[in-house]
């Protein structure tokens, strides 16, 4: 066994003894949460970056199967994170490709008809797009719009959750703020999720960013509607693998068919995950998406 599999490992073991899952949330996840710390990681370091990849089979994590994709960027590296968007919609491998990124992943949502964003999205100081209003309801925001991402000027990111009000994210400072949602994990507690929803219940493709106690940032891609290879997460699942991978604070991202994670030199053209959009357990079915989460 490598020393970083063996770290790996006994870092895992130790956040299942001392981050023990709210008990609202409890099912005994002892099994999964072995299974998650012993499964078959295959690990490497780029620039100070770790890339790490497993595929989970025979029914071994959640009683299903599951491929995921892990990036993290230990405090102290030199790399950052950058939002960016485009008037129309672009692969995440474009968008990487485009501004010569390390790593990439897709962002917040967006509507499918039009490529325009459906949550507040600042970039740069340009705001480029707001939460849209329910359709009974103009003032409080959606589900998906209650966790916010803020980038520091040096590109590490805070999360909060937002002011039900719908254009609280207006009155922030931040030049670069990109709201998502729900929620996953805030301060090392899990956030309680409406689990009737089939949004929170179902398994999807999901991709979330997290931040570790000492400043780690994770990005995580979990494929999913390939019942025979990865079958996806439900957001308690995506929970638990969050707090597994030792973060505090964690916000679920756009999901289904727009869960893609691109890392240079690795994968086929940089893909290194499965996105769903053409029906295959392969790294060619990319959806173009309105904005993305870059590693520079």
């Amino acid at each position: 066994m490598s020393m970083r599999r063996a770290s790996f490992l006994v870092f895992s073991l130790y956040l299942l003894l001392f981050f023990p899952v709210r008990a609202q949330h409890y099912v005994n996840y002892t099994a999964d949460s072995l299974a998650f710390a012993k499964g078959p990681w295959q690990c490497d370091t780029m620039e100070g970056v770790r890339f790490m990849c497993t595929h989970f089979t025979g029914r071994q994590l959640f009683n299903s199967n599951q491929f995921l994709s892990v990036i993290e960027i230990p405090r102290g590296a030199r790399h950052r994170l950058r939002f960016v968007a485009d008037s129309s919609r672009a692969t995440v491998s474009e968008f990487a490709l485009r501004h010569n990124a390390l790593a990439a992943v897709n962002g917040s949502y967006f509507d499918m008809k039009t490529g325009a964003p459906i949550c507040y999205l600042r970039i740069d100081g340009r705001q480029m797009g707001i939460n849209t209003p329910g359709r009974n309801d103009t003032v409080n925001r959606k589900y998906y719009q209650f966790a916010t991402v803020r980038l520091l000027p040096s590109g590490k990111p805070r999360f909060l959750v937002p002011d039900s009000l719908r254009m609280a994210e207006a009155l922030l400072p931040d030049s670069n703020i990109m709201t998502a949602g729900p929620m996953l994990l805030r301060r090392g507690v899990s956030v309680a999720q409406h689990v009737e929803k089939r949004f929170v219940a179902g398994r999807h493709n999901r991709t979330a960013i997290g931040l570790k106690p000492d400043g780690t940032v994770v990005l995580l891609v979990a494929d999913g509607r390939m019942k025979n290879d990865a079958e996806g997460l439900t957001l308690i699942e995506l929970t638990l693998i969050m707090r597994w991978l030792g973060c505090c604070d964690a916000v679920n991202l756009d999901g289904g068919g727009s869960s893609t994670m691109y890392v240079k030199g690795h994968g086929q053209d940089g893909i290194v995950n499965h996105p769903s959009d053409n029906g295959r357990f392969d790294p060619q079915g990319q959806r173009p998406v309105a904005n993305a989460i870059l590693v520079m």
